[in-house]
């Protein structure tokens, strides 16, 4: 066996951000894949400690552009579990409402790039034709097309304007259609389908013992969605599907999504008609946090987005921790992509949709003789976290 090695990354075309992949190939055929992470790193989680709880939602919104409220929701989520904080029910409406449109505008560009990577530029420019106005509603209901500032501890921080309903309602039955003519076409096009069939397989063990999330657990056949499993804003008073499949290969990852999108615009049509009957705050004015800690999950696009929050009774958090999807996601490569020609392993990894700037949470280092140096920075937190504890409770 002649092994070489091609290296993809830390920039590459295919990256959108900084990331590390090390192929080892035997001819065209990867049997071997090393993925490093660490080439950025933001500090959020340490900045997010020296700021309010307000504060903290406006950084954790910047973790990532295409995220901008599946973090924030996470993270309130978690710091109302400190003190199981009561939601105003409008506030419910409308926090799922955004979060549903968040997922079609994101599975939109997700869509359109995977077009782009593999020379479908047709489905590129349909996609992003049609997140167009879903950025849109963003801007008529919040005032941004991205980072919409709609979320606060305790509810949200914009109604929606009764009037402006009829228009949105307009836009999402005009999403179902061209959604479902993209669904059409991608089931159609018989070029499409031999270039993503097969490609990429995670099995439905894989996608378990790799702790997968999202579109690419689900495309494996596992059923998970926190949208289903945990009582969150006002996803249980609203109907919708799970979209499983089971073949887990590239193809399957685009149809959960596309079919994912229909769900959204249902769930997006039963808020706003909930909105017109419902009435109510939107805000439940929280005056003060609790000592303790809290957990927020949220079904973001990618998957299960998770906050941890630990507070002691002032106005901020003194521990902050994010897990995002992608970090669970990219090490599944290391079982879709071995056995795989080079050309199919980058649409693979790009088949999770993966978000380096989200994933991040160190710099790597180096000694004054330029050799890694290896800190233990899982020892670290967890002492970090235990003197925080002692200080907070005693003992």
């Amino acid at each position: 066996m002649n092994k070489n090695t091609i290296p993809v990354g830390p920039f590459h075309p295919l990256l959108e951000e900084a990331e590390y992949f090390n192929l080892v190939v035997d001819g065209e055929t990867v049997v071997d894949i090393d993925i490093d992470i660490g080439w950025m790193h933001r500090g959020h989680e340490f900045i997010s400690e020296q700021k309010t709880f307000t504060q903290s939602i406006y950084l954790v919104e910047r973790i990532c552009g295409i995220c901008s409220t599946s973090h924030p929701l996470a993270c309130v989520h978690a710091i109302e579990d400190v003190d199981n904080t009561e939601i105003p029910l409008r506030a419910r409406y409308i926090r799922t409402l955004i979060g549903e449109l968040e997922r079609i505008h994101s599975h939109l560009l997700w869509l359109g790039l995977a077009g782009h990577f593999i020379g479908y530029d047709t489905l590129w420019m349909w996609s992003w034709k049609y997140r167009e106005p879903v950025l849109q509603m963003f801007e008529l209901i919040s005032g941004n097309r991205n980072h919409y500032n709609m979320l606060r501890v305790g509810g949200v921080s914009r109604d929606v304007d009764p009037e402006k309903i009829p228009g949105l309602t307009d836009v999402l039955d005009m999403l179902d259609k061209k959604l479902i003519m993209i669904a059409k076409a991608a089931n159609d096009d018989p070029v499409l389908r031999s270039r993503l069939k097969g490609v990429g397989v995670l099995t439905h063990k894989d996608a378990l013992d790799y702790c997968a999330v999202g579109p690419t657990s689900r495309a494996s056949g596992v059923p998970a969605d926190v949208r289903k499993s945990e009582d969150i804003d006002a996803y249980s008073l609203v109907d919708f599907d799970v979209i499983v499949l089971e073949n887990g290969d590239v193809y399957d990852k685009l149809i959960v999504r596309v079919l994912e999108m229909l769900e959204s615009t249902k769930i997006c049509r039963q808020c706003l008609e909930k909105l017109k009957k419902v009435k109510g705050p939107i805000l439940n004015n929280v005056k003060n946090i609790s000592a303790g800690e809290g957990i927020g999950r949220y079904e973001a696009p990618r998957g299960e987005v998770f906050h941890y929050v630990r507070t002691d009774g002032t106005n901020r958090p003194i521990r902050h921790k994010v897990r995002a999807p992608s970090y669970v996601n990219i090490p599944t490569y290391a079982a879709s992509c071995v056995g795989l020609p080079i050309a199919d392993v980058l649409i693979t990894t790009a088949s999770v949709d993966p978000c380096y700037c989200c994933t991040e949470r160190s710099l790597k280092v180096v000694n004054k003789n330029k050799q890694p140096y290896q800190i233990d920075l899982l020892k670290l937190s967890r002492e970090k976290t235990e003197r925080i504890r002692r200080e907070t409770y005693g003992g």
